[in-house]
């Protein structure tokens, strides 16, 4: 599927959409039975829905992961997340907005939550640095995760992001060092993870928090060594060849599946997540739990060496 074509597909919804909502708005305004028309077109608004993703290609899906009506790591938290107290600061440098840190409950289960937070608006997603992290970032989410352990709280992390910040500022502070220390401490955290991708699972960045026993992924979204523009400009020099470098990283869910990247694909409903928030709020939130109750008991000894041989496990190699 082309882009003008998703671009098509997607109009025509929008215009379906609104026509329902008026026609809805003029039964209850005149009193008149428009149920049958109603009907038809919401068949008509399914199967195009059903279109429009069936043949979404790999480069549709990163668009769809970056829609900017996607749900973000604050609206799951407020959705999902009871009595959610937020954790702020570093305590060497600062209070990095493009990671979220709180306790809160899920269920019954009392959590440690942890999300890339990229904002909605322009003056948030600047705040937010558009969800790339700098180093304060992870070393916030690493203490709030050695506090978790300290009260034996399981820690669920969201991962949406194009990947850490990659500026000198953030190379000056320690941004790989960070990183690779958040990687080194969360193999050893003696407490249940689950790690879950719900929209932009971009390299280091994702990694920074992505270490853990339950490794999902949301159904639209997409998780890769480098973003397809940047695969495209190293390779050809030309971001243009972005659909093409897509396919090549095979970074979408059913690939990651496949390989053992990841454990499990939460299905969004039809439309995806921005089409309906809650529906994606409430299916997500019952996967955290089923997922919590599948690794809570397993003795700490052995959910770390599990976690330690998932991780070194991952990859496939040829020895001649």
């Amino acid at each position: 599927m082309s882009e003008k074509s998703v671009s098509e597909l997607e109009n025509l919804i929008l215009e379906i959409e609104h026509r329902i909502e008026d026609l809805e708005n003029a039964s209850v305004k005149d009193r008149i039975d428009r149920s049958m028309e109603i009907k038809s077109l919401k068949e008509r608004l399914e199967q195009l829905q059903k279109r429009l993703y069936s043949k979404a290609t790999p480069y549709d899906i990163v668009k769809i992961a970056r829609h900017p009506l996607r749900p973000l790591t604050a609206d799951y938290v407020n959705m999902m997340i009871e009595d959610f107290v937020e954790l702020h600061g570093d305590k060497r440098f600062g209070d990095d907005k493009a990671i979220i840190c709180g306790l809160g409950s899920i269920g019954h289960e009392k959590v440690l939550i942890i999300g890339h937070q990229k904002g909605k608006s322009t003056k948030e997603r600047i705040a937010c640095n558009f969800g790339m992290p700098n180093p304060e970032g992870y070393r916030k989410a690493l203490q709030k995760m050695k506090l978790a352990e300290k009260f034996s709280l399981p820690i669920v992390t969201l991962i949406d992001t194009p990947g850490a910040n990659p500026d000198i500022g953030a190379e000056e502070r320690g941004q790989a060092q960070a990183i690779a220390e958040n990687i080194y401490e969360m193999c050893q955290l003696k407490v249940p993870i689950v790690n879950i991708v719900i929209g932009e699972g971009g390299s280091g960045g994702a990694l920074g928090i992505g270490i853990g026993d339950k490794f999902a992924i949301l159904e639209y979204a997409y998780y890769s060594v480098i973003s397809p523009e940047g695969c495209a400009a190293i390779l050809w020099k030309n971001g243009e060849n972005a659909p093409e470098a897509a396919v090549s990283l095979r970074l979408t869910a059913k690939d990651l599946l496949e390989f053992g990247i990841v454990d499990d694909i939460i299905q969004e409903p039809l439309g995806a997540a921005h089409k309906a928030p809650k529906a994606m709020a409430d299916i997500l939130k019952s996967s955290i739990i089923k997922y919590l109750k599948e690794i809570k008991n397993i003795p700490v000894v052995k959910l770390i060496e599990e976690r330690y041989n998932k991780y070194r496990n991952i990859g496939r190699y040829l020895e001649e």
